[in-house]
């Protein structure tokens, strides 16, 4: 590691930032004004920040993690103050100039982390070092949830049927209400996924026109993951085990770990009244797979794990059962994350729905698979947009969610009528740009 670590660009800086509230916030304090007794090195970087008390807050950044600690009272992870001062040390005007080392608040912080990461094996971003204390009453207890999963399951085909025997046009008179009725009875029986799916049924028949064959379809999708529960002795090991988590059953990554160096392709969170779930995106340089990490947070305050967009890190991943899934834990990290000169391959707009396609033999659930298009150009089509490929008469539609964001103008932007690369997710809904490259360039964009 050189003395102050890799210095990332702002957009990296920003891209780490859990919220749109937490950018703007850290943009206003990356500036020298409110900042004294900053310093780097070691790969850390560290300062005190005035706020509105009379002690100025202690911000600390392991640039290896990243990892962040402060002295305000804020929850999100990384405060704005953590981001302020990231911001002003990538800047490299000389704000946060190389020390000798770190004072005595942010050494002694910096000591206990890294002596905790060297005193035993590595974890994981959902993973313990230590197994079950007592397999036995692990097995009693998973043999427990099963029989309640079976009792929710059976009783949500009972309601699913009761629908389509009285008719669609039913479930819009009867309202939210019954289906986030069910959707409790599921969590009681410990089925967070088929509790989500249910609460999904209610929103359809208000969501406009065409709702009868959406809710249709999400039946369809639901009576085939009970059916699949119900009948999972007879099925596959990769496709049970994706019924599995489907459920919402946990399981923890079981395949060898597998190290290389892993570009962070993506980071972006998603939160909902109990939870707050980051997505990040990695690509390894030699095993040419896309793996996904997936942390959790309570509502309100981002994951602790957070990666630096664009950068790439030397370290291992072990992948999660189930047909076809990506979802992986990081295991050790043999380097701090730095610049990257590679990125995946990109295919047509074309290849990009043929590959979901294939992905839905595994894993009928599957929302998405990660794609990196090539040569597309972002262009309107009446009141929605489309990634159009530069070389054929193809395209994809953009998802609401990718209409409604800020990203989508950035992207717009970067290309300028001309083709970029875009990495993102394709799935039925349409296509979701997450990061992008603008042609002949190195620097990865996040849009999300």
């Amino acid at each position: 590691m050189t003395e102050q670590g890799v210095r990332r660009t702002a957009e990296q800086v920003l891209a780490l930032a859990p919220d749109a509230a937490s950018r703007t916030a850290g943009s206003k304090l990356g500036t020298a004004g409110p900042w004294s007794e900053t310093g780097s090195g070691e790969g850390t970087v560290w300062g005190l920040c005035r706020g509105s008390g009379s002690r100025p807050y202690q911000t600390v950044v392991d640039l290896a993690g990243p990892a962040y600690k402060c002295s305000c009272p804020s929850r999100k992870f990384p405060c704005k103050h953590a981001l302020g001062l990231l911001l002003l040390w990538a800047g490299g005007d000389g704000a946060v100039p190389a020390s000798a080392g770190p004072p005595g608040w942010a050494g002694e912080w910096l000591a206990g982390r890294r002596g905790r990461a060297e005193g035993g094996p590595a974890r994981g971003d959902g993973g313990s070092a230590s197994g079950p204390a007592d397999p036995e009453a692990a097995r009693r207890r998973a043999e427990r949830r099963a029989e309640r999963v079976t009792a929710g399951a059976t009783e949500l085909e009972q309601r699913l049927a009761d629908l389509l025997r009285g008719g669609l046009a039913s479930a819009e008179q009867a309202g939210y209400g019954a289906w986030e009725e069910t959707a409790a009875r599921m969590v009681d029986a410990q089925a967070p996924g088929l509790a989500a799916r249910a609460r999904e049924l209610g929103a359809i028949p208000a969501s406009g026109p065409g709702w009868p064959a959406r809710l249709l379809e999400e039946c369809a999708l639901l009576h085939l993951l009970d059916q699949g529960w119900l009948r999972r002795h007879t099925l596959p090991d990769a496709l049970a085990a994706t019924v599995r988590s489907r459920l919402g059953l946990p399981a923890p990554a079981d395949g060898p770990p597998v190290r290389d160096r892993w570009l962070v392709l993506a980071q972006y969170d998603t939160v909902d009244a109990k939870l707050t779930t980051r997505r990040i995106w990695l690509y390894g340089a030699a095993s040419g797979d896309a793996r996904l990490l997936l942390s959790y947070g309570p509502a309100g305050r981002a994951p602790e794990l957070s990666l630096p967009v664009g950068l790439a890190l030397d370290a291992e991943l072990s992948g999660h059962p189930g047909a076809g899934r990506a979802r992986a834990s990081l295991g050790e990290r043999h380097a701090p994350p730095a610049p990257a000169a590679f990125r995946p391959p990109g295919v047509s707009t074309a290849d990009a729905a043929d590959r979901y396609g294939a992905a839905l033999r595994d894993d009928p659930w599957l929302e998405s698979v990660p794609v990196t298009l090539e040569r597309v150009i972002p262009v309107p089509d009446g009141g929605t947009w489309q990634l159009a490929d530069a070389d054929t008469d193809t395209a994809l539609p953009l998802t609401r969610t990718a209409r409604s964001r800020p990203g989508l103008w950035r992207l717009t932007a970067l290309s300028g009528g001309a083709p970029v690369t875009v990495f993102g997710e394709c799935g039925h809904r349409g296509f979701t740009p997450l990061t992008a490259w603008a042609a002949g360039a190195d620097e990865a964009v996040p849009l999300c």
